[in-house]
């Protein structure tokens, strides 16, 4: 796969839906509206959400999206009624695969070894692997990425729904794997804390081997 060359998407009317209701519930949080329609209108968003706001209000932002999505009460019985089995994993990597597809762009189920509840290693299907991330392409920023996607999903998913997930990107290919059933690691223990800005893709790049200054900021 050539990373450099820009990835073309053309959106069903189901991917246009979902991308329409994620930017409307983004504009409501931020109070403002997008530059642009469709999915460049979404970037563009986030990138709004970026502006002024501590790497914390951004991630705290993005949860109180994700939340809007879904009913309080839904939340609460799928976090009380449904512990992490292998079932519950396994199925949440599938939705991932089906639902994600118009954020994400193309990904596969793939076999993830897991520690459970007893210490045991077991081999379970709740790997998801997202060939190249469409988000990480579109908004070419490492900080984006870990501050508006990878923390705050993770967060969500591990909280709110109860469900462990860990995100790993790797910003040398533009690919991620989604564990579902692994609790995520510190974020300043991942290699992903520590990478530099993608010269390619970022508009506003430092020439620097440094962490991306949008990371912490």
């Amino acid at each position: 796969m050539n990373i450099t060359e820009k990835t073309q998407y053309k959106d069903n009317l189901i991917d246009q839906i979902f991308i329409s209701l994620f930017s409307r519930k983004m504009a409501q949080a931020v109070k403002k509206r997008p530059k642009y329609k469709g999915y460049d209108g979404f970037v563009d968003l986030s990138q709004q959400i970026m502006k002024g706001r501590t790497a914390q209000q951004q991630q705290e932002l993005v949860e109180v999206v994700l939340k809007s999505l879904v009913p309080s009460p839904a939340l609460y019985l799928i976090r009380t009624l449904f512990s992490p089995t292998k079932w519950i994993c396994e199925s949440n990597a599938w939705f991932a695969t089906v639902l994600f597809e118009w954020l994400v762009g193309k990904s596969e189920i793939q076999e993830v070894e897991i520690i459970n509840i007893n210490k045991q290693i077991i081999r379970q299907k709740s790997g998801v692997k997202i060939k190249k991330c469409r988000y990480l392409e579109e908004s070419g920023c490492v900080g984006m990425c870990i501050n508006m996607c990878k923390m705050p999903t993770q967060k969500f998913f591990t909280e709110s729904f109860g469900i462990p997930l860990t995100m790993t990107p790797n910003f040398e290919d533009l690919s991620c794997e989604m564990v579902f059933g692994q609790n995520p690691p510190p974020l300043e223990t991942e290699e992903a804390s520590r990478h530099p800005c993608l010269q390619t893709y970022c508009p506003t790049a430092v020439n620097s081997l440094q962490p991306c200054p949008k990371i912490y900021d």
